[in-house]
């Protein structure tokens, strides 16, 4: 892991080194999700988050489970019910 040195800039900017941008594949208007824990932060794109979040759902659901066919199953269970 590598560490890089950065200054906040006018407005709160922060300019994230070429080098790491490119290790991340950070491009001109790209979605970046910024968060904050024990007084650090963590910068990650949409993209890096979406694939963490299917990697946790994986460890609870099989493959052959289609989940949007599931929630459509229950809404409909649930309109009849009303």
């Amino acid at each position: 892991m590598a560490t890089y040195r950065a200054k906040v800039g006018e407005g709160g900017r922060v300019v994230i080194p070429a080098e790491l941008r490119r290790q991340l594949g950070l491009q001109p208007g790209t979605e970046i999700l910024l968060d904050s824990a024990n007084g650090e932060l963590r910068i990650r794109s949409v993209q890096q988050a979406v694939r963490q979040a299917q990697a946790i759902v994986q460890r609870y659901v099989s493959n052959d489970v289609g989940l949007a066919d599931e929630l459509i199953r229950e809404r409909r269970a649930a309109a009849q019910l009303e």
